[in-house]
């Protein structure tokens, strides 16, 4: 018997490769590029159809971005990722479709308001003066809009605020539940409807006139729920592990909440605040019931008519000559800038205020 040794069997020379992990990707500045393809040739189909609306030519080239984009990367990246970037796409569509608006707005009343805006303007009331005549100011309505927010603020601020510590910190069974669905319910109140609840109330029941104060408690009652709802939710992103540290450690729970939990969350409760005041300071319906507007100035807001920067707006686009439109968009502007004033205070005083992190 021989000893014989079997040759080992060739290797096949069609062996399978490796399978490469990277996948091809179209370069970065392909979404770029799609998007300046877009909105050339969406022009060009707008001019080509005769769409006289520059609306339409963008919807059009909206359009065809995300049908490009989508095409473009299924062909070269695969299906999942081009859902990807159809995702995304999207995302990017609707945010210039909210910010489109916004700066349209935004540079109407600027070249507008800027005609008649100067010291003269911010300084003077319209006293004696025509309507219809050029000249005149907003200095009374200034004064009225910052009494009747302050009053309103004053009024609504702590309530809203000692309201959400009691749902978050104590609130527990019926009166927590009932509390929380008046605060719903008063969320979606019209501003009419809060008007018209202090007009019954302060002025037909007891008897007193329109005022300054009258048109702050209708605005209270509106900044209420944002400021409970607000509060609320940035008490509730407190943990609750610092709550217990200082309970640990022999801290009344209201001196804990005081010192520990409000200081947490007082970056979120003061832009909740802001916040609230912006959305009172435009509404025109119950300070158009209970200040009633004055073209004189007026510094006290618990006696007499008062005016307001957005009652102003309206009475003097309500004439409709061209020197109360002038107005009308000079007093919007101050306005927009009044609110952007509030929420660059509220933003420093949330970063002021703010727990230090790090050493």
């Amino acid at each position: 018997m021989s000893n014989t040794v079997t040759p080992p069997r060739p290797v096949a020379d069609s062996a399978p490769l490796p399978v490469s992990l990277k996948q091809p990707r179209l370069p970065r500045w392909a979404p770029a590029a799609l998007a300046l393809a877009a909105v050339v040739v969406g022009c060009g189909i707008g001019l080509v159809a005769g769409l006289e609306s520059r609306i339409q030519w963008g919807l059009i080239a909206a359009l065809l971005f995300i049908l490009g984009t989508y095409a473009l990367a299924t062909a070269v990246e695969g299906t999942r990722q081009a859902k990807d970037r159809l995702a995304t796409s999207l995302v990017w569509i609707c945010f210039i479709l909210a910010v489109v608006p916004l700066a349209s707005l935004i540079w109407e009343t600027i070249a507008r308001g800027v005609k008649v805006l100067d010291g003269y303007f911010l300084s003077h009331s319209m006293g004696t003066l025509p309507d219809a005549l050029p000249g005149g100011g907003i200095y009374h309505a200034i004064i009225g809009t910052l009494q009747q927010v302050g009053l309103a603020a004053l009024i609504a601020a702590p309530i809203g605020l000692l309201t959400a510590i009691y749902l978050v910190e104590y609130g527990r069974g019926k009166l927590a539940k009932a509390v929380t669905f008046f605060v719903d319910v008063m969320t979606g109140i019209p501003s009419i409807v809060a008007g018209l609840f202090i007009l019954s109330v302060w002025i037909l029941i007891l008897g007193f006139g329109p005022s300054g104060f009258a048109g702050a408690m209708a605005l209270a009652i509106l900044m209420m729920p944002v400021v409970v709802r607000s509060t609320e939710e940035m008490l509730k992103l407190v943990p609750n592990e610092l709550r217990e540290a200082s309970l640990a450690l022999g801290v009344p729970k209201w001196r804990t909440i005081l010192k520990v939990v409000l200081p947490t969350s007082i970056g979120g409760i003061t832009t909740g605040l802001m916040l609230a005041v912006a959305r009172i300071t435009g509404e025109t319906a119950p300070v158009l019931l209970l200040v009633w507007g004055a073209k004189t100035i007026n510094n006290n807001p618990f006696e007499g008519a008062q005016q307001s920067l957005p009652l102003y707006v309206f009475q003097q686009w309500q004439q409709g000559s061209d020197a109360s439109y002038d107005r009308a968009w000079a007093a919007a502007l101050v306005l927009i800038a009044f609110v952007m004033i509030l929420n660059l205070v509220a933003r420093g005083i949330a970063r002021w205020k703010a727990p230090k992190t790090g050493r």
